[in-house]
């Protein structure tokens, strides 16, 4: 894992209709260098879901409760305190163990501190050292850690496959922030819907202004439209091919995620 370091930063781009800039100030957390794999995920999880198979390969194909739950099982074989119950199927945020990241955790670790478009500049002819994107991913997920890092040494970053994060999807909660105010640790924070959670970084099969550091998008119920399953699994996305994620362990977690229970469970609604 990486140690990023706390600190301000404007998050959002005046160039994303549902992220307009606004400054923003984070803990200092750890985040992996590279995406989770299939065979870190199947390491963990006895299980690989992802349909575009290679050891290396991002895991991909999951449904958002399912990355928190792998969250909670590497915490218990790490000896940490798991943050999500298996059996409830709820999160702990009180606990010391890994998470997903915040989108404000997310856009700061991803912008290392740059305040371009993508971490490397602005233009996107670049975007081929940097990122497996919808014109050289040769039309799926390429194994992690291919292409260049960013200046904190995240690679992946930008494409390959896009990153499940904390929060649920809202288009217009940074205009509901303060305008002119700093925002100290922002999220928002899920219910007991299964949609829409945020989604990040964009993937393989995008083109290049959904890789954009600012860029959002929300996942929604079609992506799991060819789940055979009655009632449908909770956790595989069918449709998710081109989504995975990445982890954080805060060092000290962020007051607004103390004593946060997830609210999802197999009962909840789309």
């Amino acid at each position: 894992m990486v140690q990023i370091s706390g600190g301000k930063f404007m998050m959002g781009d005046k160039n994303e209709v549902d992220a307009p800039p606004h400054e923003v100030v984070v803990d200092s957390f750890l985040m992996d260098r590279h995406l989770v794999t299939q065979e870190q995920f199947q390491k963990v999880m006895s299980t690989n879901p992802s349909r575009w198979k290679g050891e290396k390969n991002p895991v991909e194909q999951l449904r958002w409760s399912d990355a928190v739950k792998f969250c909670n099982k590497r915490s218990e074989l790490e000896g940490l305190q798991p943050c999500y119950d298996l059996k409830s199927l709820q999160c702990n945020f009180d606990a010391n163990g890994y998470r997903l990241p915040t989108e404000a955790e997310w856009e700061y670790a991803c912008r290392a501190g740059t305040t371009t478009g993508y971490f490397f500049g602005d233009n996107p002819a670049k975007l081929g050292d940097y990122a497996w994107f919808d014109k050289n991913s040769g039309g799926h997920p390429r194994p992690a850690g291919q292409k260049q890092p960013n200046p904190w040494g995240l690679y992946d970053i930008h494409g390959n496959v896009a990153e499940w994060v904390l929060d649920q999807y809202d288009k217009n909660f940074y205009a509901s922030l303060k305008h002119g105010a700093r925002t100290i640790s922002p999220v928002m924070l899920p219910t007991e819907r299964r949609y829409p959670n945020s989604v990040r970084g964009g993937s393989w099969d995008d083109e290049p202004a959904r890789l954009r550091s600012a860029a959002r998008r929300a996942s929604n119920k079609d992506w799991s439209r060819r789940d055979p399953q009655v009632p449908q699994s909770i956790w595989w996305h069918t449709e998710a091919i081109t989504v995975g994620f990445c982890v954080v362990r805060p060092l000290d977690e962020q007051e607004n995620l103390k004593g946060l229970r997830s609210k999802v469970t197999k009962q909840s609604p789309n």
